[in-house]
């Protein structure tokens, strides 16, 4: 049996302990990320996909499945085999707000998949056109009362957190608001840039160039602490907002896969996610390596899920499925 497990070994087909028995592990596993080859959530497949291989000594492709705002890749994974041959990294939103806004859920995150770890976070930014006459949230907030007739905001695309996270501040600040959604970040910079909408809420990533070139002003971010990367800029939290809106990149495997096979993935992630060379990589497009345990996907993810259930609710947002 030695002998057998170190030939598997080699030939990356690792045999793992199920039940007091085993069973033979797919040779390829094929990295599926719902969105379109380039992005960051990208970017990270390709760097721990090229630093996890040797460590679990089999072949990993990143396979980009894009469509139904992430849908089609997770239900590619959703109904794959439990073989350690297909594994889904995508953001946590698409795996906690999908859901809550279809009116036939296509899964049950907690359900259909089995955690594997937490990759890394990234923010977002409520950011304001050179047009507006502002300097910071409680200016911008003024401004917004004294131009009832101006209130349109960007968001990238519908149903997403920068939708809700307007919808929440709508509530708060008790300013009927006006949602455009975009295609993507760019466009939005651009007609903010151009003067076009007066402000937008998007990655913090997509706007920090413009704003370090003075072409828009992020005011606010939406995580729990000052971003490293804008430590200069306030979070909602500290302008009177109550709301923390950091979202996350996980991986997952499909139901009935090993938690033993699970663990292991996620050491390997964890692992690549914390060499020097892949941090700076990740930092440097706006990406923060964290790593975790299954379980510690798992708390996020039922974090998450209860923070923005009622937010999501109260707009009565739904999409057809």
């Amino acid at each position: 049996m030695d002998r057998r497990n170190f030939i598997a070994g080699c030939l990356g087909l690792p045999l793992l302990a199920q039940g007091g028995g085993s069973q033979a592990q797919a040779a390829l596993t094929k990295m599926i990320f719902p969105f379109a080859a380039g992005a960051g959530g990208d970017t990270l497949c390709r760097l721990i996909a090229q630093e996890m291989a040797p460590a679990l000594q089999r072949t990993i492709v990143v396979e980009n499945r894009t469509g139904g705002d992430g849908l089609i890749g997770i239900k590619a994974v959703k109904g794959a085999s439990p073989d350690g041959g297909m594994v889904l990294v995508t953001t946590g939103p698409t795996m906690y707000l999908l859901p809550m806004v279809e009116t036939i859920p296509s899964f049950d995150a907690a359900k259909d998949f089995v955690p594997v770890s937490l990759l890394a976070r990234f923010e977002f930014a409520l950011v304001i056109s050179p047009a507006v006459d502002a300097t910071d949230f409680k200016s911008f907030v003024g401004w917004l009362k004294a131009h009832p007739d101006r209130t349109s905001y960007g968001v990238p695309s519908s149903g997403t957190i920068p939708h809700f996270m307007g919808s929440k501040l709508e509530k708060d600040l008790g300013i009927p608001l006006s949602r455009v959604p975009y295609r993507g970040s760019a466009a939005i910079l651009n007609d903010l840039v151009g003067g076009h909408i007066p402000f937008g809420i998007t990655t913090l990533a997509d706007a920090l160039a413009q704003h370090r070139a003075k072409g828009v002003k992020i005011i606010a971010v939406s995580s729990a602490d000052r971003s490293p990367f804008a430590s200069e800029v306030p979070t909602l939290k500290e302008s009177g907002i109550d709301l923390v809106a950091d979202a996350w990149y996980g991986m997952w495997l499909p139901a009935g896969s090993s938690p033993e096979f699970a663990s292991k993935l996620g050491a390997a992630a964890s692992a690549a996610l914390a060499k020097p060379e892949v941090k700076e990589k990740l930092m440097a497009i706006g990406l923060i390596p964290v790593g975790s345990t299954p379980d510690g996907l798992m708390k996020e993810l039922a974090a998450n899920t209860a923070l923005w259930q009622p937010i999501v609710k109260a707009t009565g947002y739904k999409i057809e499925n």
